[in-house]
C-alpha cells in the first residue's frame, strides 16, 4: 500500500477504535493504541515494520506538535508558583522509578546470568528508561476531558519536564553500562558532557525558533498566516533537532514556552487553532505507536522481568509523586493523585530502547539474546501494558481531583446547546387586535423590549419592538384606537428550537437584531418563546461558571 492508503487505515480505524473505547467509558487513546496493535504483526500485518519506519518524518512532525502545545501551558507565573513542588515532584517521581526498577531487574537478570556486572548493567540502563513518562497520551487524556486545577496543571509540567530527567539518567547509565562490562565507550564525564549539549542544544534552539517565531507574528494579524507561519518554524525545528540529534520534544516545547510568555494575549488563538487541527495527526501518531508494538515470542525470564517492571515502575511512580508532593506541602490532590497520572510510557521510553539495543548490542545476557534485544522487548511488552493502563489512572485521579470537565470555554456551551435551552417562554404574546394603550403597560411591566404578535388562531405574524412605540410616544391620543397589528412588523425571520444555540446567535447578529421568535417548527409555526441575545449569553455565563466549578 502507498503512504496515503496507510495513513487513511490509521485514521479511519484509529476513529472507530476511539469510539468503541469511549463507548466503554475508556480514554479514546487506548482505542488508537489497540488499533495500532492490531493493525501490526502483533494483529493483522498490514502495517510492517518497513512501512511504520517509512513514516517516521511523520511521527517526529507529531511529537513536535504535541510537545509545542505541551509548552503553550507554561506560563511563567506557573513556575513562579509551583517551581518548588515541580522540582520535589519531578525527582521524586523519576528517581523512585529509576531505583525500584533498576534494582528488582538487576536482581531478576543477576538469577539467569549470574553476573553481576551485567545484571548491574542492565538494571541501571533499564532503571533510566523506567523514569521517562509519555506526555503524549497522558496530556491526549486531560485534554479529552477538559481538565482543569491545580492536578492538571502540576501533571501538565511534570510530563513535559520528565523527559530531560530521562535523557539524564539514561545518559549516565549507558556509559555506567559500558564500564561495568568492560566495553569501552564514553566516560561517565564524556557522557554527562554529551547530555547536557543534546539537552542545552534542544533548548537554544527551541528559543532561537520561539524568538523568531514571535517576532514574525507582529506582522502577520492574519489568523491564517499565523498558522503557516508557526507549522513552518516548527517544522524547522524539528527536523534541525532530527539531524543534529538533539531532544526534539524539548526544542518544540521551548518554542511554545516562548510564545506564551511573550505574547499571550497574541498566541492564545494560535495554540487553539493549531490543536483543533491536530486530531487526525494524533490519531496517526498513536496507531503508528500501538502497531511498532510487536511482542513476537519471549523467553519466560523476560515476561517476569515485564512484570516486574510495570509493578515497579509503577510504584515508583506513585511513592515518588506522593513523597515529593507532600514534602514540598503542594496540595491535597496533587499528593493525593499524581502519581496515578505518570504511569504512561512512550515515545521518548521507546526511543531510548531503540538507542540502547544499538549500542549495547554486544553485550550478551543470555539464550542467545544480547543485552540490546533484552531491553527493546521488555521495554516494548512494558509500553502495551502501561499504555493500556496509564490514561485510564490518569482519568481516574482527574475525576478524583474533581478535574474532569473544568476547562471549558463559553464556545464549547454554545455548541452543546440548542435555542431550547436558552429560550425565554415565559413571554405572553400580544394579539394583533390589542389596543396599544395595554401593550405600553406590558413593555413597562416586563424586561423585554420585543413581543411576539400572533394572529386570532395562535399563529406567529410578527414581533412588536419598543423602537417601533417610540414615535408614538409623545402621542398618547393615538394609543386608544391604534392596534398591535397596525405597528408591528410583519415576520420575515424565526429561530427553530432545535436550533444549535451558537449559530442562531451567530444569525441574530448577522441580522442585526437583539432578539428573534422561537418557533416549534417550519411547518407548524406553533411559538414557543422569544430569544432574546443578551439573557442568552447571560444563561451561557451562568453554565460556564457552573462547569468550571463542579465536576463532571
Amino acid at each position: 500500500m502507498g503512504v496515503l492508503a496507510l495513513l487513511g487505515i490509521c485514521v479511519a480505524g484509529g476513529v472507530v477504535g476511539a469510539w468503541i473505547f469511549q463507548k466503554l467509558k475508556v480514554p479514546q487513546v487506548v482505542g488508537y493504541i489497540v488499533v495500532g496493535v492490531l493493525l501490526g504483526d502483533t494483529g493483522f500485518g498490514l502495517l510492517h515494520p518497513a512501512d511504520i519506519a517509512a513514516l517516521g518524518s511523520f511521527n517526529n512532525f507529531a511529537l513536535g506538535l504535541i510537545g509545542f502545545l505541551v509548552g503553550g501551558e507554561l506560563s511563567g507565573s506557573i513556575f513562579k508558583k509551583y517551581g518548588k513542588q515541580f522540582t520535589a515532584m519531578l525527582m521524586g517521581e523519576g528517581l523512585a522509578a529509576f531505583v525500584l526498577v533498576g534494582v528488582t531487574s538487576t536482581l531478576i537478570i543477576n538469577l539467569v546470568v549470574h553476573d553481576w556486572a551485567v545484571s548491574i548493567a542492565t538494571g541501571i540502563v533499564f532503571g533510566a528508561i523506567a523514569s521517562a513518562t509519555d506526555p503524549a497520551s497522558t496530556i491526549s487524556v486531560l485534554w479529552e476531558y477538559r481538565a482543569a486545577g491545580v492536578l492538571t496543571t502540576a501533571v501538565i509540567a511534570i510530563v513535559a519536564l520528565d523527559d530531560a530527567l530521562a535523557m539524564t539518567l539514561y545518559g549516565l547509565g549507558t556509559s555506567a553500562a559500558n564500564i561495568l562490562t568492560h566495553s569501552g565507550g564514553e566516560s561517565v564525564g564524556a557522557a554527562m558532557l554529551h547530555t547536557a549539549i543534546h539537552l542545552g542544544g534542544a533548548i537554544g534552539l527551541g528559543f532561537s525558533c520561539g524568538y523568531v517565531l514571535n517576532a514574525m507574528m507582529h506582522y502577520l494579524p492574519q489568523t491564517e498566516k499565523r498558522l503557516g507561519l508557526s507549522i513552518g518554524i516548527l517544522l524547522l525545528c524539528v527536523g534541525l533537532s532530527v539531524a543534529f540529534d538533539m531532544d526534539l520534544i524539548l526544542a518544540s516545547m521551548t518554542v511554545g514556552i516562548v510564545l506564551i510568555n511573550k505574547a499571550p494575549k497574541r498566541s492564545a488563538q494560535l495554540f487553539e487553532t493549531i490543536r483543533s487541527f491536530a486530531t487526525p495527526i494524533y490519531i496517526v501518531f498513536f496507531v503508528l505507536v500501538g502497531a511498532r508494538l510487536s511482542l513476537g515470542s519471549m523467553p519466560g525470564w523476560v515476561w517476569a522481568l515485564v512484570g516486574s517492571y510495570v509493578l515497579m515502575r509503577s510504584l515508583g511512580k506513585w511513592v515518588g509523586a506522593y513523597a515529593g508532593a507532600r514534602m514540598s506541602k503542594a496540595e491535597k490532590p496533587v499528593q493525593k493523585y499524581m502519581g496515578m497520572t505518570l504511569f504512561a510510557q512512550g515515545g521518548v521510553a521507546v526511543g531510548l530502547s531503540i538507542v540502547a539495543s544499538q549500542n549495547l548490542q554486544h553485550i550478551h545476557v543470555a539464550g542467545g539474546l544480547s543485552l540490546g534485544d533484552t531491553i527493546i522487548f521488555t521495554v516494548t511488552a512494558t509500553t502495551l501494558c502501561v499504555q493500556l493502563i496509564g490514561p485510564a489512572f490518569t482519568k481516574l485521579a482527574i475525576k478524583k481531583a474533581g478535574e474532569i470537565g473544568r476547562n471549558v470555554t463559553e464556545e464549547d456551551v454554545l455548541d452543546e446547546w440548542s435555542v431550547r435551552d436558552a429560550v425565554n417562554t415565559e413571554i405572553v404574546p400580544l394579539q394583533e387586535g390589542t389596543p396599544l394603550d395595554a401593550v405600553v403597560r406590558d413593555f413597562a411591566e416586563q424586561e423585554t423590549f420585543v413581543y411576539p404578535v400572533v394572529s386570532k388562531d395562535g399563529k406567529i405574524i410578527g414581533v412588536l419592538t419598543f423602537d417601533m412605540l417610540k414615535e408614538l410616544l409623545v402621542d398618547r391620543d393615538t394609543w386608544q384606537w391604534l392596534l398591535v397589528g397596525d405597528v408591528m412588523k410583519p415576520l420575515k425571520e424565526h429561530l427553530l428550537v432545535d436550533m444549535n444555540l451558537g449559530e442562531a446567535l451567530q444569525e441574530m447578529q448577522n441580522l442585526h437584531v437583539e432578539a428573534l421568535p422561537v418557533v416549534e417548527s417550519a411547518d407548524t409555526g406553533k411559538l414557543l418563546g422569544i430569544l432574546d441575545r443578551r439573557e442568552a449569553r447571560r444563561k451561557v455565563g451562568v453554565e460556564l461558571v457552573r462547569r468550571q466549578t463542579v465536576s463532571a
